[in-house]
């Protein structure tokens, strides 16, 4: 099969900037990690020149091999117990008013890394207590010990992705497991957080499956959810199998609000974490949305 064209809706624009060099030389001066860079991210520019960044605790190298993820795999360096005193710090000086934090899977030790998401997300709270906070979490192997730790810190917003459709799971999120995922987002549901997940298009599921999929998270309780386009970050990743158009994600934007989502984020760069400012506010996507559709009438 002839690999898919790059459409022109998906030119990135290139970091630059004042506040674009701000970011970047906090995260190299308390030696961060961010999803950012680790992950390739294309809205890299947009949102380091928007002061804001989503930073990646337990280190930068991961025990899963997702088909997607440019993160490194391997064996990863011992936890770091001074890591989320410098994330909180980081954040104040950065002064933003809504921070991101996620992680790679740490398979390896017994908690999965739950601890340091808990002592990492009290020390960004004590410092920045008027910061909200995304946490987009691993899935523990469901561990619902290792869940409620972050449940008891009480972040604004807890993410888990579920990435891609049932069919695909096994080649897209290698040792993950779609059911278990889900029902991740149910257990953090009933620990009344306010929950959101996110699904790449372009790998191959048919239009009825992501539909399926984003009923399965309807029916887990997920408030918001993400859509965006796949791209390969490496030859070596998993090949795009087509480009979403626009019109595409505008119409799952559609059928998501009727789903019952809360917050709905659809488009070809929309990734977990894009406008994730906007996703910690109840009711807010229904209501413009609701708004646009009354226009509509009128």
């Amino acid at each position: 099969m002839d690999k898919p064209k790059k459409p022109d809706w998906l030119r990135v624009k290139l970091p630059v900037g004042e506040s674009y060099k701000h970011v970047r030389g906090l995260v190299e001066t308390h030696k961060l990690h961010t999803i950012c860079e680790s992950g390739n991210c294309p809205n890299m520019g947009e949102c380091w020149g928007a002061g804001t960044a989503t930073f990646m605790i337990l280190g930068n190298v991961c025990t899963r091999s997702c088909g997607f993820c440019a993160v490194a795999t391997g064996r990863p360096d011992a936890v770091d117990w001074d890591e989320p005193q410098r994330v909180a710090e980081a954040i104040h000086l950065m002064k933003v008013k809504h921070a991101v934090i996620t992680s790679v899977d740490r398979d390896e030790l017994k908690d999965g890394g739950s601890a340091i998401w808990y002592n990492t997300i009290r020390a960004v709270k004590t410092l920045n207590p008027d910061t909200s906070l995304e946490t987009l979490i691993p899935d523990f192997k469901g561990d619902k010990d290792n869940i409620q730790r972050v449940i008891d810190a009480a972040p604004e917003v807890v993410s888990h992705n579920i990435e891609t459709v049932e069919r695909l799971t096994r080649s897209v999120r290698i040792q993950a497991k779609y059911w278990r995922s889900m029902e991740v987002l149910r257990t953090l549901k009933e620990g009344g957080m306010r929950t959101k997940s996110g699904v790449m298009l372009g790998l191959g599921e048919t239009k009825e499956e992501v539909l399926q999929t984003m009923q399965d998270l309807v029916d887990s309780g997920v408030d918001v959810i993400t859509l965006g386009q796949y791209l390969q970050p490496t030859q070596k990743h998993l090949a795009v199998q087509r480009f979403v158009h626009p019109d595409e994600f505008a119409e799952l934007r559609e059928r998501g609000y009727e789903m019952g989502f809360d917050y709905v984020e659809s488009g070809p760069l929309v990734r977990s974490s894009y406008h994730s400012e906007k996703h910690v506010i109840a009711g807010y996507g229904k209501a413009a949305w609701s708004l646009e559709k009354k226009a509509q009438l009128v």
